[in-house]
């Protein structure tokens, strides 16, 4: 089994920044971000392979997330920044073992915490 807990949202206003966390026990060979705003689809936001440390994001969040990992803390963040007021919703982490992982968004992932809300509001 995978625990996730999340951590590090809130609010702010557009143009700024926040770092969410994922603490994660157990074994992962993926990790990753998705979101979900009311009345909206799910988005996977961004994802890694723990191993090599390939990364991909959504084209709505490139050059403004970035998705990293503490492997020696077993930490998953993701830094936001340049937030815009459609970043709004609330954020997942998400993750998976093995083959599991291949060709599937961080939407798909068997393992995933309770969420973190990121508010992103003038």
């Amino acid at each position: 089994q995978v625990q996730l807990v999340e951590s590090g949202g809130g609010s702010v206003q557009p143009g700024g920044s926040l770092r969410l966390s994922c603490a994660a026990s157990g074994y992962t060979y993926c990790m990753g971000w998705f979101r979900q705003a009311p009345g909206k689809e799910r988005e996977g936001v961004a994802r890694i392979y723990t191993g090599s440390g390939y990364t991909n994001y959504a084209d709505s969040v490139k050059g403004r997330f970035t998705i990293s990992q503490d492997n020696a803390k077993n930490t998953l963040y993701l830094q936001m920044n340049s937030l815009k007021p459609e970043d709004s919703a609330m954020y997942y982490c998400a993750a998976d073992r093995g083959s599991a992982c291949y060709g599937r968004s961080s939407i798909d992932y068997n393992y995933r915490g309770q969420g973190t809300q990121v508010t992103v509001s003038s």
